[in-house]
């Protein structure tokens, strides 16, 4: 196609909305403090214990009869009604309003997608970061890029790994033990004679105190928090039946405290037993003493209770060979569970009767009122279990993103160069071409604007046929104009109809 067929054209351009080229996109006192009531106030932190329009074959020609069809009169002068075919262009004179309605709701769609893409950012993807083959051939230097970026690819996919691991760990207790140093000490107030401001009968005060060994933790943790409760039983001959037990459980509105003390009167030493009970997170029960032989676990939570018990099921290839939900017990599962079958599911029920609570820790002590023993002090260290600092290491990696902007900002650096390149190869490419051959080029690059108008305006036939009177003196034309006439006289018949509500016939 010449330079002057397209400048031509060019002066028949609807108003398209695109141009060419691409768009660009308590309690009171001391914190801890907390005391039985009756007790007497002491000093001290502890706690007392109590579809589009179609391309007609000829310009103008529908494929129906019951289609509406708009027409044509001289050049430059619309005929009345509907547009004459939907995939006609608008021609300079013709109004906005004959456009056919699908083709408004496609210009509109494309309107709003262009503005929707201009306010989204671009989801980038990994293929955007590949240098193309025509560039890495061009650039044997751009090899280290790629072997950079396989490396990245593997390494994403091994954290991405790592972290569904530690993401299904979490969801596990993690613990590790440690040693918990238990402090006793008591101290005792002699009896005053009276008349003197001090207490007229001689007491003593007993104090239960601990801390973790070697806890690397910055916040230290209090000591009542690792019991459930705490229970002190004093010498029944001394104190009576109703007062010889002192008891402290654990309730949802507990505040933790660094210690207990109990405070009685006396002079003569006292025999006591402290019963500590654990808090175990997650509960622990201590197993029957025959299934506990029988399994090698003592005192476990309940679902390291029932692997135990599943694995000596498998073991001992107790699981019916053709009813796979049944179990068949042998002679110690008789014992046990007084059943000579049983069904998985039934498992939970038949071993809650056989689990109790764990046995408490029980420390003997003696509380010496002799002057001579006020400072001694005796120390127990028993095994609890704490979490494992790893778990909030783990925690605190998993909901991090301090380096997550970083990196987002240099991926985008990246995409950006690789379009950079992208976009210079083509300049390049072009100039080359135009170097070497320039009268070709131009030809070709005409052609491909020309299709590319063709296509931007939505052409249906050929406009420079259309600009010339010989067009509409073709035989089809008389056709076209009955088709056309015979379609307005129907459409007048119809709302005549729906206005007089009567059908005409």
């Amino acid at each position: 196609m010449s330079a002057g067929s397209m400048a031509s054209r060019a002066g028949f351009l609807p108003n398209s909305p695109a141009g060419p080229g691409s768009v660009n996109p308590g309690a009171a006192g001391p914190p801890g403090v907390v005391r039985m009531s009756g007790m007497p106030p002491s000093a001290g932190g502890y706690r007392g214990l109590p579809s589009p329009a179609g391309q007609y074959p000829r310009p103008g020609m529908p494929p129906s009869r019951s289609m509406p069809m708009g027409g044509m009169g001289p050049m430059g002068s619309p005929m009345p009604g509907p547009s004459y075919g939907s995939g006609m262009p608008v021609r300079p004179g013709m109004p906005q309003s004959s456009l056919d309605p699908a083709r408004k709701r496609l210009l509109q769609q494309q309107a709003g997608g262009l503005m929707g893409h201009r306010r989204g950012v671009k989801r980038r993807k990994m293929a955007d970061k590949v240098l193309p083959q025509r560039i890495r051939d061009l650039v044997p230097e751009s090899q280290a890029y790629m072997d950079l970026l396989a490396f990245e690819r593997k390494l994403d996919q091994t954290i991405a790994r790592k972290r569904m691991e530690i993401q299904e760990a979490i969801k596990k207790p993690i613990t590790q033990k440690r040693k918990l140093r238990i402090y006793i000490s008591n101290t005792c107030t002699p009896a005053k004679p009276e008349g003197e401001e001090a207490e007229k009968v001689a007491s003593w005060e007993l104090r239960v105190e601990g801390k973790l060994l070697d806890d690397p933790g910055k916040q230290k943790r209090k000591f009542s928090s690792f019991f459930k409760s705490l229970v002190i039983e004093l010498d029944k001959e001394l104190y009576g039946p109703d007062n010889h037990l002192v008891e402290w459980h654990r309730m949802p509105t507990t505040q933790e405290t660094d210690g207990f003390q109990v405070k009685r009167p006396g002079d003569v030493s006292v025999k006591c037993t402290l019963l500590l009970m654990l808090d175990h997170q997650p509960p622990q029960y201590k197993l029957d003493p025959r299934l506990a032989r029988l399994l090698g676990v003592h005192t476990q939570t309940r679902s390291s209770i029932m692997q135990a018990l599943w694995l000596y099921i498998k073991n001992n290839k107790l699981q019916d060979c053709h009813e796979k939900e049944y179990i068949n017990c042998n002679r110690y599962f008789r014992q046990i569970f007084a059943c000579p079958r049983m069904r998985f599911s039934e498992i939970p029920m038949k071993l809650a009767g056989l689990l109790q609570h764990p046995d408490p820790i029980v420390i003997n002590h003696i509380i010496s009122v002799d002057p001579n023993d006020q400072k001694k002090t005796a120390c127990f260290d028993i095994d609890v279990e704490v979490d494992d600092p790893l778990k909030s290491q783990m925690t605190s990696f998993l909901s991090s993103t301090t380096n997550q902007q970083e990196i987002a900002a240099l991926e985008m650096k990246i995409h950006e160069t690789i379009e950079s390149i992208n976009q210079l190869k083509t300049q390049r490419d072009f100039m080359l071409s135009f170097s070497n051959n320039p009268q070709d080029f131009i030809q070709d690059w005409l052609k491909s604007q020309s299709r590319d108008l063709k296509l931007m305006t939505d052409t249906a036939g050929n406009p420079e046929e259309e600009r010339r009177s010989e067009f509409y003196q073709a035989p089809w034309v008389q056709e076209a104009v009955g088709r056309y006439v015979f379609s307005k006289v129907q459409q007048r018949r119809q709302e005549l109809e729906q206005v007089l509500g009567i059908r005409l016939t």
